[in-house]
């Protein structure tokens, strides 16, 4: 399932994300409006949720994060755009 979180995700939906891959979640987060999709098997299908939400994809980027370790990893397909300067999977740009 993939929810759309804009305030603090809370331990259910964590739990409901988890349900794709058990360890980790897909996230996509709109930098812009501060909201992240997560939960599902892609990136881009949690992309796909902030769009028809009324994000703009220049302002969205995937990662993934793993409730065990804490940790982020900022690597996903959608962060590919030679358009944004941005030629790698990894989020280049540290702002």
């Amino acid at each position: 399932m993939i929810l759309i979180i804009r305030d603090r995700a809370t331990k259910a939906q964590i739990d409901e994300m988890l349900e794709a891959h058990g360890f980790y979640i897909k996230l996509a987060v709109d930098i812009e409006h501060g909201i992240l999709a997560g939960g599902g098997e892609l990136h881009a299908d949690c992309e796909a949720v902030l769009l028809e939400d009324g994000s703009t994809q220049e302002n969205i980027w995937g990662a993934s994060w793993n409730p065990l370790t804490q940790e982020v990893f900022y690597e996903s397909l959608i962060n590919i755009r030679p358009r944004q300067n941005n030629r790698s999977m990894e989020i280049l740009d540290p702002a």
